[in-house]
Order: structure tokens, then sequence, then C-alpha cells
């Protein structure tokens, strides 16, 4: 028996918990320096092979861990979908195609919390551009950019957003700091050791 919850159901209740961050769907589309950019809900029974095949990507695979069988990736977009609301997987389109996949979550409430002096409406972002082709030219910078001003925008809580990408991805840490983010700290996290990232809402027009 398939106890799973229709798609409908699910979008209903990522509406009713929307609260916690809004709903990043209806934030854009945005015109970036890249193109027109927006960020659309994720659809298990429509992206999942898609999201699937992005993280089995060898690049990915060694950050974001979620190589593997598909029900991996399905287990861990269903935990976001089925929880109370304070995270929410995305995928980044850039002019009418899916490129990157984009996951949206109150840091203040999440365990990144307990390693760094965290403030009210902190709002963090995971993010994977899905084509070789398009990483390491300054797509993602632009879009991280976009991102964070769309938060800063549509969240007027929110004071910081904040990013945690591993040390090891030297090119990851780059792009948040061309997208206007300074280094705050290092961070030790399961699994990882992290470089916190912060994009001040006082400093978004100097950096």
């Amino acid at each position: 028996m398939d106890l799973r919850l229709p798609t409908e159901f699910v979008d209903l209740y990522v509406g009713a918990t929307a609260g916690l961050l809004g709903r990043p769907a209806t934030w854009g589309p945005v015109m970036t320096p890249v193109g027109s950019f927006q960020l659309e809900p994720v659809r298990i029974d429509q992206h999942l092979p898609l999201v699937h095949r992005w993280m089995n990507d060898p690049a990915v695979a060694e950050f974001w861990e979620l190589a593997g069988p598909r029900n991996r990736t399905e287990d861990h977009l269903r935990t976001q979908l089925h929880g109370d609301g304070r995270s929410v997987p995305c995928l980044g389109v850039l002019d009418g195609t899916p490129m990157s996949y984009w996951e949206i979550y109150r840091a203040d409430l999440d365990p990144l919390a307990r390693r760094y002096p965290a403030r009210p409406h902190d709002t963090g972002i995971h993010l994977l551009v899905a084509d070789v082709a398009d990483r390491g030219r300054g797509l993602g910078s632009a879009l991280l950019r976009a991102v964070a001003d769309l938060i800063l925008d549509r969240r007027p809580a929110c004071a910081r957003v904040v990013a945690e990408p591993d040390l090891r991805n030297t090119p990851s840490v780059a792009a948040f700091l061309s997208a206007g983010f300074r280094f705050a700290a290092e961070v030790e996290l399961p699994g990882k050791r992290a470089a916190l990232m912060i994009r001040d809402r006082v400093l978004r027009d100097v950096l």
C-alpha cells in the first residue's frame, strides 16, 4: 500500500505552514545579469528524476552526500515537504529552464543556530548549480545575490541571509563572497567544517 500523500495534499500542507518562510515560489521572477530567474516549488511527481540526476553528479555528491538510489533523494525532499515549513526545496529556473536546486531555510530554527550567534528570522540558503558548463563563470554568484535580495525584500523581519558551505568547497565560498556575503567564522557541523557566510541587510548596497 502506498501511504504517501498525493501532491495536492503536500501543496496544501506547505501552504498552511508558509508562515515560517512565506512562499518563496511567489517571490519572482526577477531580472538578473544572467537572465530572468525564479524559484519554483519542488514537486516530487514532476521533479524527482531531475533532482536525483543532479545529486548523482560526482562534484555535487561530494558535498551534498545524496548520491545513490532515487529513494534517497526522494526521502530528503519528502522530509522537507512534510515538515513544519522551516525549509523549502525549490528549483531555480533561468529563462524558463530548470538549472539549479535551492533550499531556503530558517537558520534561526536550524541546528546551525547552535553554532553561531543566531538572530530571529535569520534565513539560510543551500544551492547547487546543476550543469558543469554553468559553474565557474559567475552565474552562481549572480543568482545567489538575486535570491539573497529576494529574501531581504520579501521577508522584512529578516536582517541577515546566511550560508554554510563546506570549507573545502572553495568555488562555493568564492561565489558567496562575490555575491555580497562576508566570511564570518568557521563552524563545526555534522560531517563538515563550514564557512559561515553572512549577507547583512544594512550592507547590501555596499557589498
